[in-house]
């Protein structure tokens, strides 16, 4: 702060609420609007704008816009280096006239998955199979443990918002979001997100916790199409069977497990009752179902990028304003304000805010309501008391050998066994045939051939199949058909004519197996896997427990045949949701 006077506000005796309303009180509008911005950021000089998205540096968010939320892009080469990077962040957020802390937020950050439009590989922390994997071990007991492991390693670079759970249910087997996702079943997904959230959350939420931003209510699965609404394309969401309500099932267990926060998805709801904009514009959605009728109040943050068209590179990325296409960046603005939403993802601009309350467009109490439920979450979480993270003990938390070992447990328990033909465990000192596999990590487990022809048994390792559409970052998104080609199926089945064959294959989506399932010895699935760790269990050293988290579909007639917003609808599937041999 710039002056050493001291206001009731930073007395950490006095009850929160009291200390909310102190600063509240002492805030102009130009801070308000600023609280109600949730923007992306970067490691790097604090001074200087981020490279990947075109945006100013973190220091004219903070100091012009007075912004003091942020979601961090990119890593970093150690946990100590991101954790200095952020308190470099905060001197400049505590320097100014309240010194009010900087909450910094992620996308999921201990999978696999590299989008930066979902979630970031896991760089130094711990690396655990996507929460489908979590979901095909089905234990809510490894999921608290994740929910713990994380946020102790969140914890220790500064992070204190998680922008995950994703809890859509994956009843549209082509939609490109399923690999965040519990699965397809609403009961699983329902008991993991309560374990999920105690992990992240602590049953007491407080300074030692990390605020859970559950999504994407009320439920993202059900895509036309499955076509994803990031893009123009998908913008509609629709329910064909009438199980809008089945969706939320999920939501209402986060609700009453405590997660603190909300976000909305960006598609737009056909043929219901509700009008057809975007979730984050839906007054019926958002202030009739989740605060009335849900009874939710803490806050509610719209997904990235509602109000703005962006470009990047060459691409142009227009504003997820479905159903509001035709109005003004303003109009959007007031229409997200007006359904019940406290805070504005993706976009930096709080003087078009500020301009809709001098305008009259929006009271200033509307204002205070949402940025009440903003400090409330900075004062419990601590961050007026401990804004820094501890560098010298970071890179003994982020990535030490025992949360490292617990994920690779986890990656392979959640291998799952579709089918095996007395070939699995794999026996030690074997010949072996690799293919999407490093010979160095295989060679561990037996002696690595040339050709299927010199080998005792191969290993294949494929990926469900996707379809590269649009451009830009469209392209990062796997989507369309799941067949495996008929250049592929024909491979597999050659290899296995000359050799035992066991084929892994990753399942971020629910793939088409019918054409390749008969010919190998055995056929397993993972959702995120080293090869050591997939090793570990095909040798049986790790026990593979995983049983499928979605039903696996016979053929893409029977998926484009379905409805997708019913579970289970897709007909005489191949393999069973629940279906996991073991070994």
């Amino acid at each position: 702060m710039t002056d050493s006077t001291t206001y009731p506000y930073q007395d950490a005796t006095l009850p929160v609420s009291e200390r909310v309303e102190d600063l509240l009180a002492r805030l102009d509008i130009e801070d308000k609007a600023g609280l109600m911005f949730h923007t992306m950021t970067g490691p790097g000089d604090p001074t200087k704008p981020m490279q990947m998205f075109p945006l100013p540096s973190i220091q004219s968010h903070i100091v012009e816009r007075r912004m003091t939320h942020f979601n961090i892009l990119g890593g970093a080469p150690s946990g100590a280096e991101l954790a200095a990077w952020q308190n470099a962040c905060q001197e400049i957020a505590l320097s100014q006239r309240w010194g009010i802390p900087i909450t910094f937020s992620t996308d999921p950050r201990h999978h696999f998955t590299d989008n930066p439009l979902m979630s970031l590989m896991a760089g130094p922390f711990s690396q655990w199979p996507e929460t489908l994997g979590l979901a095909a071990i089905a234990s809510t007991e490894t999921m608290q443990r994740f929910g713990d492991i994380a946020r102790r390693e969140y914890l220790a670079v500064g992070i204190r918002v998680a922008l995950h759970p994703q809890i859509d249910l994956a009843t549209e087997p082509r939609w490109s979001r399923v690999a965040g996702t519990f699965g397809e079943d609403a009961e699983l997904t329902s008991d993991l997100v309560e374990a999920y959230i105690y992990g992240f959350q602590g049953t007491e939420f407080g300074a030692d916790s990390v605020s859970t931003m559950t999504k994407h209510f009320p439920g993202g699965g059900a895509q036309k199409d499955g076509t994803d609404p990031h893009f123009q394309t998908g913008r509609e969401q629709v329910y064909p069977a009438g199980m809008f309500e089945h969706h939320m099932a999920p939501f209402k267990r986060a609700i009453a497990a405590g997660t603190r926060q909300m976000m909305p998805y960006y598609g737009m709801p056909v043929g219901t009752e509700y009008e057809e904009v975007g979730f984050s514009f839906n007054k019926q959605v958002i202030t009739g179902l989740l605060r009335e009728r849900l009874g939710f109040d803490g806050i509610v943050c719209t997904d990235w990028g509602l109000v703005t068209d962006v470009k990047f590179g060459e691409a142009d990325m227009p504003a997820r304003a479905w159903g509001a296409e035709h109005l003004s960046d303003a109009e959007r603005m007031q229409k997200i304000i007006d359904a019940g939403v406290d805070q504005f993802g993706g976009e930096h601009r709080p003087e078009l805010l500020v301009e809709l309350v001098r305008d009259g467009k929006v009271s200033e109490e509307r204002i205070d309501q949402s940025v009440r439920r903003l400090l409330v979450e900075k004062f419990e979480l601590g961050l007026f008391e401990n804004p820094f993270a501890d560098v010298d003990a970071c890179d003994g938390i982020v990535g030490n050998a025992e949360f490292v070992q617990a994920g690779l447990d986890a990656q392979s328990a959640s291998v799952t066994v579709l089918k095996n033909e007395s070939v699995l465990p794999l026996a030690a000192g074997k010949k072996i045939y690799v293919e999407g596999v490093d010979a160095e990590v295989a060679g561990q487990y037996g002696t690595v051939v040339e050709s299927p022809a010199e080998a005792d048994v191969a290993l294949l390792r494929v990926k469900a199949p996707f379809e590269i559409r649009g451009e830009g970052m469209e392209q990062m998104f796997h989507q369309g058909n799941l067949e495996f080609s008929a250049e592929e199926a024909a491979h597999i089945a050659e290899v296995s004519a000359a050799v035992p064959t066991v084929v892994d294959v990753y399942l971020d989506r629910a793939a088409v197996l019918t054409a390749i399932v008969d010919a190998p010895a055995a056929v397993v699935a993972n959702y995120g896997c080293s090869d050591t760790s997939l090793l570990e269990a095909l040798t049986g050293k790790k026990q593979p427990i995983g049983k499928l988290p979605f039903d696996l579909p016979r053929s893409m007639a029977a998926i484009e045949a379905s409805r997708e917003d019913a579970p289970f609808d897709t007909e005489n599937p191949l393999f069973r949701f629940g279906h996991g041999l073991g070994l």
